[in-house]
């Protein structure tokens, strides 16, 4: 352990508090290891499914998984400067542009999605490991599935309340551990791959290419933007900018990227396995596997789908906390945890077949996460100093208590959004797809391009851009008295 650093195993003190500089450390290049973690999940394997799935080739894939996984993980990248910059989680950070109190409406959006991906991440490693368990012979019936869920949210939960030494140190270990166990896995499979079959997927249109690409965006970066401060505030304020978009970047897109492409080549070479795949992604993954790995490869999936449900958790202690909840943090991530088991339970036991319900599920929170992101962005890219840290907690501070054109940019946003995509495989998701007449309608060329997601991360840029320039300038540029 680092001299001056806390204890892994002790409760993190801090919760939405800016970070004092005697507690900040560490180097941009650390960064790497979370995310890392976070995203080596052989989930990774399975969006080569999904993508494949919108009626496009291999190379229409390929290309569609490179655009949409760099890019989202570069926005995550620009966002986690602001944590150097204020020393606070991100939806803490957020309340710059929404104002103290107006921010709880970004801040339950972010509680809302944060929770989603938790069960989503809990509810896959318990479907795999039945699945495993099941071909052992050593059970895979509801006892199984009761006893994966309860070791699985147990870690989950666990590391979320110790907090961030303890999830620093866990995701160097499954960073190392997952990488091996997933080349190990990769070698084994990859005789099953079909290269003529691969090459012989007929091409889809450009509107089913770009319906990929949203869909790749959503599942990776877009699903941590509202996360990527929680980490970096540690860094000295003195850590290069540069360094902590090009390392969290690099770290959060390395692995899916090769996942995803050996996972098009698996999906593209067998039709069972892309049908499989939707009902339990990890758990079709063990086909091709001798039984000799079975357990390994329920390490590796397990591991990777805890490392992301971590970095889940804790974040969203944070944005509970952030939306008003007078609580310390380490409940705040108990709280959250027993709504993930809960909604595990429901979806593991009631939800029905997985990949409908997961789509409609990044979808339609990717809209307002996206307007979100594109109001974070641009309030970061126009503010050219440092964070006003009191402020941040302050109504009556320079970035005041409620800011309604953020606000109603984001609702805006998202209305326009939820118009332009379309959610068939979930019943409770029919409502949307509302704007999409001009387009040919629910059933025409653009109805499952998610033209949504882009137009509310774009014009909430853009809008935030024009609209809130002066506004910041004045906040930069004004002298506020102690307290004020």
């Amino acid at each position: 352990m680092v001299e001056g650093q806390p204890s892994a195993l002790r409760v993190e003190e801090n919760g939405i508090n800016v970070i004092s500089d005697a507690e900040r450390h560490g180097r941009p290049s650390q960064l790497f290891w979370p995310w890392f973690a976070a995203n080596v999940s052989v989930l990774g394997l399975s969006y080569g499914a999904f993508a494949l799935g919108f009626g496009i080739s291999f190379a229409q894939a390929l290309a569609a998984g490179i655009v949409g996984i760099v890019f989202s993980f570069l926005l995550v990248g620009f966002v986690a400067i602001a944590g150097k910059r204020g020393s606070a989680p991100t939806m803490v950070m957020s309340r710059a542009a929404f104002g103290v109190r107006g921010n709880r409406l970004p801040s339950a959006i972010s509680w809302l999605l944060t929770v989603g991906w938790e069960t989503v991440l809990t509810t896959l490693a318990t479907l795999a490991t039945a699945t495993v368990f099941s071909r052992l012979g050593w059970g895979g019936g509801t006892g199984t599935l009761l006893v994966a869920l309860v070791v699985v949210a147990a870690l989950t939960v666990a590391a979320g309340v110790l907090g961030f030494q303890l999830i620093m140190r866990l995701q160097t270990v499954i960073t190392v551990v997952t990488a091996v166990l997933t080349v190990v896995y990769i070698l084994l499979v990859v005789d099953d791959v079909d290269f003529a079959a691969v090459v012989a997927l007929p091409s889809g249109s450009a509107q089913d290419v770009l319906g990929a690409l949203v869909m790749l965006m959503t599942g990776f970066g877009l699903g941590w933007v509202n996360a990527a401060a929680d980490y970096s505030r540690y860094l000295p304020r003195s850590a290069s900018g540069r360094g902590v978009v090009v390392w969290t970047t690099v770290g959060s897109a390395l692995a899916p990227l090769l996942l995803f492409a050996f996972g098009l080549l698996l999906a593209g070479s067998s039709t069972e396995l892309s049908e499989a795949i939707a009902a339990d992604p990890i758990g079709a993954l063990t086909a091709a596997v001798p039984t000799w790995f079975l357990v390994p490869f329920a390490l590796v999936a397990v591991l990777g789908l805890v490392g992301g449900a971590v970095l889940d958790i804790y974040s969203s202690g944070l944005a509970m906390l952030a939306m008003g909840v007078r609580v310390p943090r380490y409940v705040a991530a108990l709280i959250d945890g027993g709504i993930m088991i809960f909604a595990t339970i429901y979806a593991v036991f009631f939800g029905g077949e997985f990949l409908g319900q997961f789509q409609g599920f990044l979808i339609t929170l990717g809209v307002p996460v996206a307007a979100w992101c594109g109001v974070m962005l641009a309030d970061i890219a126009l503010r050219r100093g440092d964070y006003d840290e009191t402020a941040l907690f302050d109504p009556a501070g320079r970035y005041g208590d409620v800011r309604p054109f953020p606000i109603a940019v984001v609702i805006v946003c998202t209305l326009l959004g939820w118009g332009l995509v379309v959610n068939s495989s979930a019943a409770w998701l029919a409502w949307q797809g509302y704007l999409l007449g001009p387009f040919g309608g629910r059933e025409g060329p653009w109805a499952y391009a998610n033209l949504g997601v882009l137009v509310a991360l774009l014009l909430a840029f853009l809008a935030t851009v024009i609209g809130m320039r002066s506004a910041v300038r004045a906040q930069e540029a004004r002298t506020w008295p102690i307290g004020a």
